[in-house]
């Protein structure tokens, strides 16, 4: 079983025009948590996820999955 948690980070950031750098300073992280974070090489904890899903003011299952999300344009079953 696969203990990967998939994010939406950087395209929530791409169609808010958020950098890195402007994510970081409102969450209270360095800039570069937020790059290992949206490559999967971090997992956040529970409060740092609720924190950046209340940054873009979305529910936490829009920027997190255990599931990897569909790829854009992708058709679901």
């Amino acid at each position: 079983m696969s203990e990967n948690v998939y994010n939406r980070i950087a395209l929530l950031r791409a169609e808010r025009n958020v950098t890195r750098r402007q994510l970081s300073d409102a969450l209270g992280v360095h800039y570069q948590t937020i790059g290992y974070l949206e490559r999967g090489e971090y997992s956040p904890s529970l409060y740092l996820a609720l924190r950046i899903a209340d940054y873009f003011e979305v529910p936490v299952e829009v920027v997190f999955s255990t599931t990897p999300f569909p790829r854009i344009g992708e058709r679901t079953a």
